[in-house]
């Protein structure tokens, strides 16, 4: 039987959803926007009976910062949740994430990060038009579309307006793609590739960042947002400020965006260990940084080479973790190399924060921290924090 449930909504969660209590029991709600009223339809109730989930049937006292969708997919398509709010409250409710978890998961200061910002970052056009890498699912009938939210079914569209320019003129959602399950499309600096059922080794990209050229495969991990690659790897060399002659481990590595990036500051006499578990990955590294003799790249588990790596010292490390964050077992064995800095990029902000708990039991503390809009029209927000051992704070 369908419950449905008038409620006034109170707060932002993380995962996007507002936050409502009703009959004594917290009530997650997607579709709202904090200080709404709004009629919900329950989705999902716990037999633990904690909280239910739900989703807005009806919004019957607007927030200010409620805006009509631009996409007329918004309210089905799972891709992009908060099309329905302005651009700078979105940037404000991520910000507003970001300090709750830090705060609850981190335990940091209520009041320490009341000045965050989630920064907007150049390349997206009023919060669309920024993703230069789209995977569409392909149904039965040979039509491209994308999944609605917590769905195996596959919603066919004819537009999707958070896709870059490049990647809608490959025209993926108006052709047939009989025989085929996915779509990669994607767009690097030079060309443009629908590829059907992607694997490893079917197509190449070059991107460029901080005036560096990477060759990539086309299926492996680069940032999506066009200023993402630049604005990150900006952002770790100002946090960190590598010096001539040191020897940087960055862990999670990729195809080496943030090698690159710290190899003029460390020059020749410095050395860095890029770590890495994708094969496809690694060759990319291997390919793009063939020319600098002081970065060594190893294809191994981050956690695997923490242990059984012979090195002791370093003097920076840099920390790309998947979204559940890096664990106690790899900080406690970075810290044990006693860098003097550690620049740490998250894409979770509940993982970002326990880790910033865990650190701080190791004697290390969050001594900088900035957000980035990396994910318009989304929940997602995208961190670069700075651990430092608790010994060099300034009193």
């Amino acid at each position: 039987m369908t419950e449905w449930v008038d409620v006034e909504t109170t707060g932002i969660a993380h995962g996007g959803e507002a936050v409502a209590r009703h009959e004594g029991r917290v009530i997650f709600v997607r579709g709202a926007l904090p200080d709404e009223r709004v009629r919900v339809r329950i989705t999902d109730a716990p037999a633990h009976g904690r909280f239910r989930r739900g989703v807005v049937e009806e919004v019957l006292q607007p927030s200010p910062d409620r805006v009509q969708p631009p996409c007329r997919y918004a309210d089905r398509c799972g891709g992009c949740d908060w099309q329905f709010a302005a651009v700078p409250a979105q940037r404000e409710l991520k910000a507003r994430v970001v300090r709750e978890q830090l705060q609850r998961l981190g335990g940091e200061p209520a009041d320490r990060w009341a000045d965050l910002l989630v920064e907007a970052v150049p390349g997206d056009v009023d919060g669309l038009r920024w993703r230069t890498r789209m995977r569409y699912a392909v149904d039965g009938q040979g039509r491209a579309g994308l999944r609605p939210h917590h769905s195996h079914d596959i919603l066919p569209i004819d537009q999707c307006l958070l896709a870059a320019p490049d990647v809608e003129d490959l025209d993926v959602l108006g052709r047939s793609w009989p025989g085929v399950s996915e779509i990669l499309a994607v767009t690097g600096d030079e060309e443009s590739l629908a590829l059907p059922d992607p694997r490893p080794g079917m197509a190449k990209l070059t991107e460029t960042a901080l005036g560096r050229t990477w060759t990539l495969d086309a299926t492996a991990f680069w940032q999506v947002h066009p200023g993402a690659a630049e604005t990150l790897a900006t952002s770790v060399l100002d946090l960190i400020e590598p010096r001539p002659g040191e020897h940087v481990v960055d862990l999670y590595s990729g195809v080496g965006l943030f090698a690159g990036a710290v190899l003029s500051a460390i020059g020749p006499g410095g050395r860095i260990d890029a770590v890495e578990s994708s094969a496809v990955a690694v060759k990319g590294a291997r390919r793009s940084l063939h020319e600098a003799e002081q970065v060594h790249l190893h294809e191994a588990r981050v956690d695997r080479w923490l242990r059984d790596t012979p090195l002791r010292r370093c003097d920076l490390v840099i920390l790309d973790p998947p979204r559940a964050g890096a664990g106690r077992e790899v900080l406690h064995r970075i810290f044990r190399l006693k860098p003097r800095g550690v620049a740490y990029v998250a894409c979770d902000p509940a993982a970002l924060a326990r880790d910033v708990a865990i650190a701080r039991d190791e004697g290390w503390h969050l001594a900088s921290l900035r957000a980035f809009d990396l994910f318009p029209m989304t929940h997602h927000v995208e961190c670069v924090a700075l651990l430092e051992p608790i010994d060099t704070v300034k009193p």
